[in-house]
């Protein structure tokens, strides 16, 4: 299986991958304002780097669950000149965590080789055909309802078949609009939409969409399900969210979303080295 974004390949099987996230706002729920910065927020990216992070996800707008949307000219001021200095420093991917497609194609100017789509629940077809000119990679994320509201009652007979499901129709769509099976992956969309109930169901059943044939991301890190079953503030989640990434790890799970690079790096490698060994 390849993955292909702009002028990166990875080939699977192969280490599972960590996109270290850098949110460059004021209200994201875990590092919310510590980055807005354009020099922290570069600074930021190149420790997660160092640290082993083999993409880095940019996003200039919250989407914790009831955020409100920024501006479109806001998110540009916030993420652009990051990504536009970053991708003149790092030899790795540059991913761009946004909804609005004039701001994908900003960033890919810039230099992101990746769209993180959460809303590709989305109707119109501006950013797949963005994301077919421009060769760049595109997560299609999983999400019932929009930030604002997509907790208030989120309701599934099967979340599993119809996450399943959902993959499949977007990625008949997306072809339609030229892009190559090799740009996508899939996001189940932990916390988006789902209940606790949701989450652990779709977390036990990773390894039933490796069927569809796209590299996987998942991303858990710090999420606040894991205050819902455990008690845990924000600071005190990383326990869970490692927990949750082995668990990912030997169910094939591709790609690792994380804010916690070091400590995600070395969980991911160990449990490669142990499932290594059953196989």
């Amino acid at each position: 299986m390849i993955l292909r974004a702009c002028k990166f390949k990875f080939t699977f099987p192969r280490p599972a991958l960590v996109m270290g996230i850098v949110n460059v706002t004021p209200d994201s729920f875990s590092d919310g304002g510590e980055f807005i910065d354009q020099e922290k927020a570069v600074a930021r990216a190149l420790e997660l780097a160092a640290q082993g992070a083999d993409i880095i996800d940019i996003g200039g707008e919250s989407t914790r669950p009831g955020s409100d949307p920024v501006s479109e000219a806001m998110e540009l001021k916030r993420v652009i000149p990051v990504i536009k200095e970053l991708s003149s420093i790092v030899q790795i991917p540059i991913s761009i965590d946004t909804m609005k497609p004039a701001v994908a194609r900003a960033a890919i100017r810039a230099g992101a080789s990746i769209v993180n789509d959460v809303a590709a629940n989305r109707t119109d077809e501006e950013t797949w055909k963005l994301v077919a000119e421009s060769k760049a990679g595109y997560v299609c994320m999983h999400m019932q309802g929009m930030p604002k509201v997509m907790q208030s009652d989120p309701v599934y007979d099967d979340v599993v078949a119809e996450v399943g499901a959902f993959f499949t129709d977007r990625l008949q769509r997306i072809r339609a609009c030229g892009v190559d099976p090799e740009q996508v992956i899939f996001d189940v969309g932990i916390g988006f939409g789902k209940t606790l109930k949701h989450n652990l169901q779709l977390l036990s059943a990773l390894g039933s969409f490796q069927a569809l044939g796209r590299p996987l991301l998942l991303g858990v890190s710090r999420k606040s399900f894991i205050k819902k079953l455990l008690g845990a503030e924000v600071e005190d989640r990383l326990p869970a969210s490692l927990a949750c990434t082995c668990i990912a790890v030997e169910s094939g799970v591709q790609i690792i979303r994380t804010h916690d690079v070091k400590e995600t790096v070395q969980a991911i490698r160990m449990t490669e080295a142990i499932v290594k060994q059953i196989l």
